[in-house]
């Protein structure tokens, strides 16, 4: 695929799924998009047995396309299980105890009386 198609097929991606990210090893590519909690679930019971198979799921889930080798073949399949982590994105908030029912939360984020 040329330049300008990969350049395409990534914007579609991108659009059906939101963030696409590249892995790259030996000249070779391929496209993933973040996993869904259903994956990462999925993948998080299957991998207290065996974590390449948590890898596995989550690439089987979010492979968008690219050079087929880097998961068939162990080597390339190691390196970017070790990746895999980079993908899965979480945000952490803050938990702030109220003190009584007449507070409110503003703009700011912080409690007013």
């Amino acid at each position: 695929m040329d330049k300008k198609d990969m350049a395409a097929q990534i914007a579609a991606w991108k659009k059906k799924h939101g963030d696409v990210f590249a892995y790259e090893a030996d000249g070779k590519t391929c496209y993933l998009h973040r996993p869904s909690r259903t994956t990462i679930a999925a993948a998080s019971v299957v991998g207290k047995e065996d974590p390449f198979k948590f890898a596995e799921i989550v690439l089987a889930n979010c492979w968008l396309g690219g050079d087929e080798e880097l998961r068939t073949e162990d080597r390339y399949f190691m390196g970017l299980s070790q990746k895999i982590s980079e993908i899965i994105e979480i945000k952490v908030g803050e938990i702030k105890k109220t003190l009584s029912g007449t507070e409110v939360v503003k703009g700011d984020g912080w409690l007013h009386a």
